[in-house]
Parts: structure tokens; sequence; C-alpha cells
């Protein structure tokens, strides 16, 4: 059994990409997710319409002993299974001014994105350089690319997996694991839902947020087998906000 893991894969972005990867039905479907337990029986609903399989696992990315508990515990229900594709798209935000930023609103965004990559990653890894095989796409974002205001813990978190991106791709690649990083603008999800659309879109060349699926159009086709001479990419998706 071939399987593709999305962390935070119930809402928004990560949903459009469980279901996106379905509608290809190569890969049975592992959707992660740490709170929203009914959004992510509605991912895997929307994964078995389609005629593919999935499961959902609950842990939370951030914490390392939780997750490689999940993961072993899934292994040996799954001895057979093996895990092709990483999708790293789990991360929160905790928006505000650095000067009134606190240790917990620092650590929790660094925690999810930065830790949550090395956490989930390092547990595949190993395996995957057995196999000789592997598409590891990790989700940054603008503000890891150029930095944001208000968001300095968000572009230090996501900025360091763009670092992370580009030296993990130099040292697997030779067995045919690429590594590349997708960094999109304005999305349409809950995590941008209190954004003033109107206002923002005039700064963007596209004039329009984003939508999911053109996120999770992208992410497949990286997750293919197209895409195997790109690693170490960082692939900007923001209507033209910052290239």
């Amino acid at each position: 059994m071939k399987c593709a893991i999305v962390t935070g894969g119930s809402r928004g972005i990560g949903r459009a990409i469980c279901i996106k990867l379905a509608a290809e039905k190569k890969y049975h479907i592992l959707i992660n997710y740490t709170s929203n337990g009914a959004a992510a029986k509605e991912t895997l609903a929307a994964v078995e319409e389609l005629g593919a399989t999935g499961e959902i696992l609950k842990f939370d990315v951030a914490n390392a002993e939780e997750t490689k508990h999940a993961l072993e515990s899934w292994e040996k229900k799954n001895p057979d299974a093996v895990v092709e594709v990483i999708i790293n798209n789990a991360g929160i935000t905790r928006d505000g001014l650095f000067m009134w930023m606190n240790n917990e609103d620092w650590n929790c965004v660094i925690n999810t994105s930065l830790h949550g990559f090395f956490n989930v990653t390092n547990f595949f890894i190993q395996k995957m350089l057995r196999n000789k095989y592997g598409r590891i796409i990790n989700m940054v974002s603008v503000s890891g690319v150029k930095g944001t205001a208000g968001q300095t813990n968000y572009s230090a978190a996501k900025g360091a997996v763009v670092g992370a991106t580009k030296a993990l791709s130099q040292e697997v690649a030779k067995r045919n694991i690429t590594v590349n990083a997708v960094a999109p603008g304005f999305i349409r999800t809950d995590m941008t839902q209190d954004l003033n659309e109107d206002e923002l879109k005039t700064m963007i060349p596209a004039n329009r947020f984003g939508e999911p699926e053109e996120v999770a159009d992208l992410v497949a086709f990286l997750a293919s087998k197209k895409a195997s001479y790109i690693t170490g990419e960082i692939i900007n998706i923001n209507g033209g906000i910052y290239s």
C-alpha cells in the first residue's frame, strides 16, 4: 500500500491537497489533524467519495513524542505500507508586533511549522532512502520568503523551513527523493477569513485571493513522477504579489 501523509489535512489548503491526491487515486491518504475531528471526518468522506482510500491520524506535529507514538502505532498496524509522499502542511499563526510578542506566541508558531517538519519527515526519511524514492513538499509562505510585518514568528518559522528544504534536498537527491517548498500568498481559507479581501486584493497583481485548489494542483504536480528533476525549489504561488 503506497501512502501520502498530509499534516494539517483537515481544513483549508491541507484538505484541498488530500482531495486532489485522492482524485489521482495513486495513494492511500493519511489525514493528520490536531483538534478538529469533525473537519477531518469531512475530509476523509470527500476522499472516499472520489473512490480513493484514506484514514485519519490524530497527533500534534509539534509534539515529538506524540508524533512518534502515533506513527509507530500506525506502522505496526500497516507493516506493508510505504509512505512515498510527505506534505508538511501543518502551521499556525499568532500574529502581533514583535515588541509585544510573548514566549508562547513565538514558541507555538516555531514548534508547529519547524519542529513539525522535523518530527514527521525525520520519522520517514530513512525508509525513503532505503526505498530510493520519495516526495517531500513543505508548505511555507510568502511571509517566509519576503517577511511580513506583524508575523515575525511565522516568517521566522517558514523561513527556517525554506533553509531546511534547500539543505535536505541536496542530501537525498541521489536516492530519487525530491524536497521542495510551496509558498502561497493570500489564499481563501480559515486562516485568512478575517482579512479584508477587497482592500488587500488591490496589492495583488492578479487582483484576487487564490483558491486552495490552485495550491493543491501545484502540490500534486510536485508529488508526482513528472516532477522528478525539480528539487530544492521554493515555488511562489501568490498572484504576483512577490516573486
